[in-house]
């Protein structure tokens, strides 16, 4: 797989980055490259994050494949797709091909069940070896496998506003969350575990199932209404990826079945492929929905660590140059922002379904609750924080 990195790299040197994020617990590298149009190699102010991790489980092996023709998908089609262009132009993705190389290394080809292969070479389940929110005890960082731990290290580096992990074995777009305060039995079914972004959560997962050429079949594996459900609903998992990118992470994840069978021949992989790749398109494009801007001082100095509260969503918070991201769906929300655990200002803002609305805060200390003339510009709100700071929200 490095071969294929390395070699489009070669072809594209200005679109595409290699790194690795670790190494595995036999000491294989765990490589992602990054693509886009410009300026791959490093974080541009306000750009957005995404990711897309294939082969978590060895033996689904489906989604490696899936993922090196995406990469090639994105830099052929660049100029010649408008969707393509579009997400190249406007956001970072980062790919990993394969989380799990060593299992992958022993997995049995063209086996569409079982579970060898499944997990690393301490026979872990990477998909079960996160902190889990509702069981504290669960699992900590410290005891996390080489493979899962470098995952979250990079979850927790890189704010990623929409990402993805893909599985085989079933076909179904499943979203958070998948523990909950009262964890079942592996594989025993039960009632959904709701997270506060529940409905943009159902909107994202049939984005991809919509755009998916058989995910709403109801003659597929087993069916699910609208191709998507809730992780809980399904089966409770503790320690997963997914719930671990929305609450640790502060990313918008769903975990992706591509396929019922976890490891087809060979022949089959083009069906798979058509099956998805416009899906694959489609959701990260979503990448660029709800709100987005940065949170600087009197002085223009970024507010890192602020807390942004849209309704009763999951809260999210500032990077260390102040930018925020919260995916949401087109209305009108309240916005709310804390510094230090205070909240200090609110204002209502408009979403729609073209393309993220930027809200610029601009933070002044002022002592206390003051007055103040609107700035000049017609573009600008005039907010009064609910402590001691002015703000100044500029809608772009």
């Amino acid at each position: 797989m490095y071969e294929f990195l390395e070699a489009t790299h070669r072809s594209y040197p200005n679109m595409t980055h290699i790194y690795s994020i670790g190494k595995s617990l036999q000491g294989k590298d765990l490589w992602v490259m990054a693509v886009s149009s410009h300026s791959p190699d490093k974080h541009v102010l306000l750009r957005p994050e995404t990711k897309y991790v294939g082969n978590i489980h060895g033996n689904e092996a489906t989604s490696r494949e899936m993922l090196i023709r995406f990469i090639d998908l994105l830099l052929t089609q660049y100029g010649e797709d408008d969707s393509i262009t579009h997400l190249m132009d406007t956001a970072r993705v980062h790919v990993m091909p394969t989380m799990n190389p060593d299992g992958y290394g022993i997995t049995s080809k063209w086996n569409c069940s079982g579970v060898y292969g499944r997990y690393n070479m301490a026979q872990v389940d990477l998909n079960r070896d996160f902190p889990d929110y509702f069981n504290p005890t669960y699992q900590t960082r410290e005891m996390m496998q080489p493979e899962s731990g470098a995952v979250a290290d990079w979850i927790d580096s890189t704010q990623f506003v929409l990402s993805a992990g893909f599985h085989g074995g079933a076909l179904v777009a499943n979203y958070p969350y998948d523990s909950n305060s009262e964890p079942q039995s592996w594989m025993s079914y039960g009632a959904p575990s709701i997270c506060p972004d529940d409905a943009t959560f159902q909107y994202l997962a049939k984005a991809y199932s919509y755009n998916h050429r058989d995910m709403t079949n109801s003659s597929t594996c087993r069916t699910f209404r609208d191709g998507i459900t809730n992780g809980a609903e399904w089966y409770v998992a503790l320690g997963t990826m997914q719930d671990y990118n929305y609450v640790w992470g502060g990313c918008m994840d769903l975990t992706i079945e591509i396929g019922c069978c976890k490891h087809p021949p060979y022949s089959h992989i083009e069906r798979y492929w058509l099956d998805n790749k416009l899906a694959m398109i489609e959701y990260l494009r979503k990448v660029d929905l709800g709100v987005k801007g940065i949170v600087t001082d009197e002085t223009g100095k970024p507010v890192p660590n602020a807390v942004i509260q849209v309704n009763s969503t999951l809260s999210v918070r500032t990077t260390p140059l102040g930018e925020y991201w919260k995916i949401l769906l087109p209305g009108t929300h309240k916005l709310k922002v804390s510094v230090d655990d205070v909240e200090v200002a609110a204002v209502t803002i408009d979403t729609s379904s073209d393309s993220a609305s930027v809200y610029n805060i601009t933070t002044s200390e002022i002592g206390n609750f003051i007055s103040a003339t609107p700035p000049s510009s017609t573009n600008t709100l005039l907010v009064f924080g609910l402590s001691t700071m002015l703000f100044y929200i500029l809608y772009i």
